[in-house]
């Protein structure tokens, strides 16, 4: 029997944790569908844009092999997927907050009996893509060596 499991996120740098949850996600059921944020939609929740444009952010996703497929989030209506998809689970990260608030009442209203498990972190101290943002954003810039001029 199939068993259909939806997971969201940004994956702005695709990094270990990422995998983790993704990974685990896969494990939960026989096929993993993964809404990836719409940059508007990253930016409104974090008060910045992602690094990485939504299309390459998709595309990294999709390229996962225990993802069945990855899809562009809804600008006007962020649970439109779920109506679309009708997962049997949708598996949260340990941060993801936003627009979880509502979900028990969504699956209701669409009478829906998803299971909604939030899986655990790994190692949110080292693999969290605000860290890496962080970290990269106090690199000192790139010096280019200087090209003396030729002579003729």
């Amino acid at each position: 029997m199939k068993t259909t499991v939806l997971a969201f996120g940004t994956f702005d740098y695709v990094h270990a944790g990422h995998e983790y949850f993704l990974k685990k996600a896969a494990e939960l059921g026989t096929e993993l569908f993964v809404v990836v944020a719409r940059d508007r939609t990253a930016k409104s929740i974090r008060n910045y844009a992602p690094d990485h444009p939504e299309k390459q952010r998709l595309k990294a996703i999709n390229a996962l092999p225990y993802v069945t497929k990855a899809l562009l989030g809804n600008h006007q209506d962020k649970y439109q997927v779920i109506r679309k998809i009708k997962p049997q689970i949708i598996a949260l990260g340990y941060d993801q907050m936003v627009f979880t608030q509502q979900l028990h009442k969504i699956l209701i209203e669409l009478k829906l009996n998803t299971k909604i498990i939030r899986l655990e972190a790994y190692h949110p101290e080292i693999h969290k893509s605000s860290l890496i943002r962080r970290s990269l954003k106090s690199q000192p810039p790139l010096e280019l060596p200087l090209i003396p001029h030729l002579e003729s």
